[in-house]
């Protein structure tokens, strides 16, 4: 049954096997509330009982790292050895527990990790950091091995879906950029031999996992950056996807490189900011398309399914400020929503400094707790 108002965003839509009892999915959101060794903390479980509880059909669980000696920074989870499995299957028994669809989505952030030799596609650095080692054809093999047997953790840990991490400036981004590949072999040069990484991530996991343990995907529709990722190559990346029958493409734009210059942190408090991003990827494709950035109000969600612009909403912010956002919306009383404070960012530049996130909307107990277990 439908909210009268809001039709759509509680109709129910099918993403593999799974029914989604809405289009509200929650968007992957690092909060720094990881042990500090990769594990699950009793607060994050927490964290996710309640976004689970406010009504998203949904969740994605933040980046959980494929290779800790690779890719590491901060309080991300690791999923790299089978001793992580039996937290994860606690979490993701606690958001399954709500009726909720449980997704973890795996990440490798390669020139981004803060490890003493990060790898890359090509020794171009992040920021001042330093210069990642260019990956040899093994450590490109043994990588997607890593992706593929992190996958096969996800699904032993309960969980009933896989996503890649592609977007962000993430490693399968890094190998799609023009701007951060400069290979000459295979992997690199030509739109067909960038996007091979991720195609071949994407194609060993599902070949490993099963054709009913659906995988979805991060995707960086435009990197916002000059010599970047643009969206006519991005088309042609999202068309091969298709192809391979991810069960979704999750719609961004950016890397840390370009989504903190003023010009797009003015763009990020524009309600639906990505919306036509994710419109031309949806034109590209068959699977659902799930469209991001400042869907603060659902009648903004609503405007975005009706007009065609994605098939799903994913909330992040949002739902952090407010997690019974979608409860509300189905009960009409959206004007009782916990707005995201447009120009704060006190969540993002904590996280970015490695601090476990509150929200500056939150009640003060609800901060000083966050605050008194760290």
């Amino acid at each position: 049954m439908s909210n009268y108002k809001y039709k759509l965003l509680f109709e129910p839509i099918q993403l593999g096997p799974y029914t989604l009892k809405n289009r509200i999915t929650m968007a992957p959101v690092y909060t720094a509330y990881g042990t500090g060794d990769g594990c699950v903390s009793p607060l994050q479980v927490e964290h996710y009982r309640n976004i689970a509880r406010g009504g998203a059909a949904m969740i994605v669980v933040e980046n959980a790292v494929i290779n800790h000696r690779r890719s590491w920074f901060g309080r991300l989870l690791r999923i790299d050895q089978d001793s992580f499995i039996p937290e994860l299957e606690k979490l993701a028994r606690t958001i399954k527990a709500e009726g909720v669809i449980s997704c973890c989505q795996i990440s490798h952030s390669g020139r981004f990790a803060q490890v003493e030799k990060p790898v890359s596609a090509s020794a171009v650095p992040a920021f001042d950091g330093p210069v990642p080692e260019e990956m040899t054809i093994e450590e490109i093999h043994n990588t997607i091995d890593d992706y593929v047997m992190a996958a096969q953790r996800v699904k032993q840990a309960g969980f009933d879906m896989v996503e890649i991490h592609g977007g962000t400036g993430y490693l399968p981004a890094q190998f799609l950029s023009p701007r951060t590949n400069l290979r000459s072999d295979r992997y690199g040069g030509s739109l067909e031999n960038r996007m091979r990484f991720a195609l071949e991530v994407v194609q060993s996991v599902k070949a490993k996992i099963g054709k009913y343990f659906p995988v979805g995907y991060r995707f960086m529709a435009d990197e916002w950056i000059p010599g970047g990722l643009v969206l006519d190559e991005a088309r042609i990346f999202a068309r091969k996807l298709d192809e391979l029958e991810v069960a979704y493409i999750s719609v961004t734009a950016g890397t840390y490189e370009s989504i903190f210059t003023p010009e797009k942190l003015e763009l990020s408090y524009q309600n639906a900011y990505m919306a036509d991003l994710a419109q031309a990827i949806k034109a590209e494709v068959n699977v659902p398309v799930i469209a991001a950035g400042r869907i603060s109000t659902p009648a903004v969600a609503e405007n975005l399914l009706s007009s065609g612009k994605a098939d799903l909403v994913g909330l992040g912010r949002v739902l952090l400020a407010d997690p019974l956002w979608p409860q509300k919306a189905y009960a009409g009383q959206e004007n009782e929503i916990i707005t995201c404070k447009t120009g704060c960012d006190t969540c993002l530049n904590l996280v970015m400094k490695q601090s476990p996130v509150i929200c500056t909307q939150w009640p003060k107990e609800i901060r000083r707790k966050v605050k008194f277990n760290f």
